[in-house]
């Protein structure tokens, strides 16, 4: 049909209706009964194309409800059904060409020129012509426009897009550059090694679309329900009519038959559905999205920008000794003006934020994806990475210390020099979003039976992110096909959900049961990809809409089963001659306004749990629990207090053996906690996140856990005294933490004993 079809089909059924009832009685038949064959003429030529691809769905019980209805004179109930069909044409319609029209956003961000070295001079060139060998000038700013490597010096890259990964990243000559990611630093040359139509970006577009095409469709719930309904109807309208050789008792089994608790009940429920979502700022983009959502349980995460904020945060500024942490700050932020670097510009943010004031550098030199130096305020001031800033400066104790620690925390930073010393260094993070941990804990309380994070990022990076959201598993270092491998993966097991934000998650959203993005800011080849579309930039959207999917197909369920299970009854009624077609057909317009008023529950909320008790048996065993752990408690307790004190063999001794009961019983207990005892426990309490608190505190458990047992595994034997003293200050942490976690815990035990 042509794309105006649909509108027009739209119009002439909503007038009809309206016209109908002002019109004389003849004239009001005659206007509704164009109207209802009009549709059924529609209908009946798509019925057999479908027919001819042997598919059977609702559209066939809908032209025999139509025709039924123009039997028994009943035109105006024709003429609305007539009018939901024509609604619900324009809607698929319209949500079909916006799938195709966001799939071609993808491919018009790939670049479409590229600056090509010819005879010692530069032309611009189609993206097409570009060859194997061609070497290429890549601007500041530009996409890289085919696969290559760097020729001379290095490239600053940055790789977001492809791995997800948020600091820019260097490349030296001879090492390979995708196409996709962007120039973030001094222009560069790169040799071709593949065409255009053969490049990573290109790849990832054709990835889509594969995608796109090889997920089986979502069978619609009415259309489910019709494969069971036109047998039994038809059957029992012959049977009556044979039995009985009264043509009216089969028509008045049709009448009765007419499903519109199909036609209208369950779309009314799942456009509620999609109506209370875009309420919360959630795109849905068609009503089998929604009912796929309800079935999802295994979730699947993209890492930076979707469970982190996806952009760098200023943590602290730590100092060797020499200068306050505030004064480093200063120094290293006015230089940092200087520089549009992601880095910089947190730094800069951060200082802003503390009311510093900040005076201009002069001689600033950078050296791109390493660092810059300058002169601030009569002092000669370096600020990079420390390779950068090791150059010719004095690196005391104190800053190998610090470096020790940054090594065992996993952190990023950039080291700071003043006047030939390295005087301390800022340290940055790609944060986790603030309602990551939430959103988590609130699909484990919805049943959620599985959540995944697939990253790009090394894995011991990843792991820390993981442990502190809450994840049942990380996948590390994954590119973006070996994402849609564990997304299809997943869809083994059950319905599948993929979370994510970058063209790099394009494809796995794609292959995903139900991709969801987050789009806040903009349009993104994710959201192009997805069919469900986050437009505010809150990840606890997710649950909710969970939830709100959930409730619209148990509504839109529990309203077809009621309604047709009332047609049932009154199609045997009218088969046994009890129900004559005109009383017949007013029974069903009965049925249809209650299981319609039914369906329009899903407009409205849930409602909240309240608090109730645990049996006692259970709050035993919860103490039971906490006191077999007791006595490491009292361990961790007495070694935090007396580490340093011990001869070092002993103290290495008993810290080994402290650590290994640490991983095999404490964090353990913890995770069965977090991931399967507090989601039960959440539905005996009221308030919408009642363990927030502790599921923080577990979070703060993991990292210290996770942090000693790399420490220990680095131990000497026997140990000096700054490694203990660095294990006895996480050791004090952790048995402050533990304090404060158990005692809460027995707090809420209590609480839920109401014997």
């Amino acid at each position: 049909m042509p794309a105006w079809f649909n509108p027009l089909l739209l119009l002439v059924a909503l007038l009809a209706v309206p016209v109908g009832l002002l019109a004389p009685e003849r004239a009001a038949r005659w206007v509704w009964t164009a109207s209802a064959l009009l549709a059924a003429a529609v209908l009946l030529a798509e019925i057999l194309v479908r027919l001819l691809r042997r598919e059977v769905g609702v559209d066939l019980i809908a032209l025999l409800a139509i025709l039924a209805a123009l039997a028994v004179d009943e035109a105006l109930v024709a003429a609305i059904i007539a009018l939901m069909l024509a609604g619900g044409r324009l809607l698929e319609s319209w949500t079909e060409q916006r799938a195709e029209r966001e799939l071609h956003r993808l491919v018009d961000r790939a670049p479409r020129q590229a600056w090509r070295y010819r005879d010692d001079a530069l032309e611009q060139i189609p993206v097409e012509q570009v060859a194997p060998g061609d070497t290429l000038l890549v601007r500041l700013g530009e996409v890289v426009p085919v696969d290559g490597e760097v020729l001379l010096g290095e490239a600053v890259l940055d790789e977001s897009a492809l791995t997800g990964e948020a600091l820019p990243v260097r490349r030296h000559a001879g090492e390979t550059v995708r196409s996709g990611v962007v120039n973030a630093g001094a222009p560069f040359d790169l040799r071709a090694s593949r065409p255009a139509q053969q490049s990573t970006y290109a790849g990832i577009v054709a990835m889509v679309e594969a995608a796109r095409g090889s997920r089986a469709p979502f069978v619609r719930l009415a259309d489910r329900y019709a494969l069971a309904l036109i047998p039994l109807t038809l059957g029992l309208a012959g049977l009556a009519w044979w039995l009985s050789g009264d043509v009216l008792r089969a028509l008045a089994v049709l009448v009765v038959a007419t499903p519109c608790p199909l036609i209208l009940a369950a779309p009314v429920a799942i456009i509620a559905g999609i109506s209370r979502s875009a309420r919360r700022g959630v795109l849905i983009k068609d009503g089998a999205t929604l009912e796929a959502l309800a079935l999802a349980r295994r979730f699947f995460f993209d890492k930076t920008g979707t469970l982190t904020a996806g952009n760098v945060t200023l943590d602290a500024v730590e100092s060797a000794g020499r200068l306050p942490p505030a004064r480093l700050l200063a120094l290293g932020a006015a230089l940092a003006q200087a520089s549009p670097h992601l880095v910089s510009r947190a730094l800069v943010r951060a200082a802003a934020e503390q009311g510093l004031s900040l005076v201009t550098p002069r001689a600033v030199h950078e050296v791109p994806g390493a660092g810059l130096s300058g002169q601030v305020d009569g002092h000669h001031i370096a600020f990079g990475s420390f390779d950068y800033v090791a150059q010719g400066a004095v690196v005391s104790p104190g800053i190998e210390t610090l470096r020790r620690r940054m090594a065992y925390e996993l952190a990023a930073g950039s080291f700071i020099a003043v006047d030939g010393q390295i005087e301390g260094v800022a340290l940055f993070s790609d944060r986790l979003r603030l309602e990551t941990p939430y959103t988590l804990r609130a699909l484990r309380r919805a049943g959620v039976e599985r959540m995944v994070m697939l990253t790009g990022d090394q894995r011991e990076a990843a792991e820390v992110i993981g442990r502190a959201a809450g994840v049942d598993e990380v996948c590390a270092g994954l590119t973006p096909l070996q994402k849609v491998e564990a997304v299809a993966q997943g869809r083994h097991q059950g319905h599948t959900a993929m979370v994510g934000d970058g063209i790099n998650d394009a494809p796995a959203l794609a292959a995903a049961d139900v991709g969801i993005a987050l789009a806040a800011g903009g349009g993104t080849a994710s959201s192009e990809a997805a069919s469900v579309v986050l437009l505010v930039d809150r990840l606890d959207r997710i649950p909710e809409i969970l939830l709100i999917a959930r409730r619209s197909r148990r509504i839109a369920v529990q309203s077809v089963t009621v309604g047709m299970g009332l047609s049932l009854l009154a199609m045997l009624f009218a088969a046994l001659g009890m129900l004559p077609p005109l009383a017949g057909a007013l029974l069903q317009e009965g049925i249809d306004v209650l299981v319609i008023l039914n369906a329009l529950r899903a407009l409205r909320g849930g409602r909240r749990i309240a608090a109730t008790a645990l049996d006692s048996e259970q709050v035993e065993r919860l103490r039971q629990g906490h006191a077999a752990l007791a006595p490491l408690l009292i361990r961790v307790h007495r070694l935090a207090q007396r580490l340093t004190s011990l001869p070092a063999a002993q103290a290495g001794r008993e810290l080994r053996e402290l650590l290994g009961d640490l991983q095999e019983q404490l964090l353990p207990h913890e995770r069965e906690d977090e991931d399967a005892l507090f989601p039960r426990l959440a539905n005996h309490l009221a308030g919408e996140d009642p363990l927030a608190a502790l599921s923080h505190t577990h979070r703060e458990i993991f990292r210290l856990g996770h942090q000693l047992e790399r420490m220990g595994a680095d131990l000497e034997d026997p140990p000096s005294a700054e490694a203990l003293a660095d294990i006895q200050r996480l050791l004090v942490q952790l048995d402050t933490v533990l304090d404060l976690h158990f005692a809460d815990e027995d707090e809420l035990y209590h609480h839920l004993d109401r014997r």
